[in-house]
C-alpha cells in the first residue's frame, strides 16, 4: 500500500481538520454508489479508507509517523508484544459476524457469564456447538496460552449503517474478513471478532477489536439511532404550507409543512434514521427559510410596509 499521506494528497504536517476535508472529498469522489461504470473506484475507495483509518486516528498516525506500523497498520517489528495494546478506550461489545474462509466466531460474553454466547448460538447449531465450544475453552484453560489481540478500524458511511451492509477488511494479522456491520452500532464503538487476533504454533489465537468510524456526512448529523437535516425551505411554501422533499440515506420522501412555518421549526419523520435493536430511529428536520436570489420588488415593497406599520 502506498504512503497515506500521498493517497489523501496531504502533507505530514496537515491538521485533523485538513485530513479529514481530504478524505471527504476523496471518499465522495471515488464511493462505489457514485461510480457504478468504473471498477478501479471501488479499490481506490478502499485504499483512500485504508489511509484514513491510519492518518484518522490520531494514536495510529502517531505510531505511523515513528515508524511503529506500515502504511497497512501492521507492526514492523515481530513477536507478540508488536500486535497493539489489548482493549484500548472503552469496553469492547460483542457481535456476531460473517467471515470469509470460515474461522471461530461468537456472540456475547462477559465476566458474569461466559456461556452466554454460547446459548445464543447452540439455538441454531444445536449441543454439538456448546460441547465442542465449552471442550476447546476447557482445553485452552489446562494448556494452550492465547496469542495478542490486534486492533483494527473500519469506516463506514451512513448509508451502509442504514442498510447493514457488508464490508471487506485486512486484519493487522492479514487476514481478510467479511464483517456485517451489526443493527444498533455507534460511532466510536469497539466490538470484538473473537479468534482473528495473533497466534502461533500451540497458541490459541487472541481477538480481533474492531472499532466502528463513522464517515462524516455532507447532508446528515447522528444522534444516536436518530439523524438530523436542515432543509432549505422557499419563503412562499413557509408562509402558505404545502409540501417539500425531504432526503433521507434510502431516498426522498415527502412531506408536509403548515402555513406559517417558522425558520428553525423542527419536523420529527419516524423511522427514518438509523436501525437499532430497539427499532429504527428518527429523522429530525430542521427548516430554514431560503430568501429569493433574485430581488423580489412585491417582497421588498411588502416588508417596507411592515417594518413602516411596526414603527408608527
Amino acid at each position: 500500500m502506498r504512503n497515506p499521506y500521498d493517497i489523501l494528497g496531504v502533507s505530514r504536517t496537515a491538521s485533523e481538520a485538513d485530513i479529514k476535508k481530504a478524505f471527504r472529498k476523496l471518499a465522495k469522489t471515488y464511493h462505489p454508489d457514485r461510480n457504478a461504470d468504473d471498477p478501479k473506484a471501488k479499490d481506490k475507495f478502499a485504499e483512500v479508507n485504508s489511509a484514513y483509518e491510519i492518518l484518522g486516528d490520531a494514536q495510529k498516525r502517531g505510531q505511523f509517523d515513528r515508524g511503529e506500523i506500515d502504511a497497512e497498520g501492521k507492526p514492523r517489528f515481530q513477536g507478540f508484544e508488536g500486535f497493539g495494546a489489548r482493549g484500548g478506550g472503552g469496553r469492547a461489545e460483542d457481535f456476531g459476524f460473517n467471515f470469509s474462509g470460515g474461522g471461530p466466531f461468537g456472540g456475547r460474553r462477559s465476566s458474569r457469564s461466559a456461556e452466554a454466547g454460547d446459548d445464543i448460538f447452540s439455538q441454531f447449531f444445536g449441543e454439538a456447538f456448546r460441547s465442542a465450544s465449552e471442550g476447546g475453552r476447557r482445553s485452552r484453560t489446562q494448556s494452550a496460552p492465547k496469542g495478542e489481540d490486534v486492533n483494527a478500524t473500519l469506516t463506514v458511511t451512513l448509508e451502509e449503517v442504514a442498510r447493514e451492509a457488508t464490508k471487506r477488511l485486512k486484519l493487522p494479522t492479514g487476514r481478510d474478513v467479511d464483517v456485517v456491520i451489526p443493527k444498533g452500532v455507534t460511532d466510536g464503538q469497539t466490538i470484538r471478532l473473537r479468534g482473528l487476533g495473533q497466534g502461533a504454533p500451540g497458541v490459541d489465537p487472541g481477538d480481533a477489536l474492531l472499532t466502528i468510524k463513522f464517515i462524516p456526512h455532507d447532508r446528515f448529523t447522528t444522534e444516536g439511532s436518530n439523524l438530523r437535516i436542515r432543509v432549505p425551505v422557499e419563503i412562499e411554501e413557509a408562509v402558505l404550507g404545502g409540501t417539500i422533499r425531504i432526503p433521507t440515506l434510502k431516498g426522498a420522501v415527502e412531506m408536509s409543512i403548515p402555513p406559517m412555518t417558522n425558520s428553525g421549526r423542527t419536523f420529527r419523520l419516524r423511522g427514518k434514521g438509523l436501525p437499532s435493536k430497539a427499532g429504527p430511529g428518527d429523522l429530525l428536520a430542521t427548516v430554514e427559510i431560503k430568501l429569493p436570489e433574485i430581488v423580489d420588488e412585491e417582497l421588498m415593497e411588502y416588508a417596507r410596509k411592515r417594518r413602516s406599520a411596526r414603527a408608527s
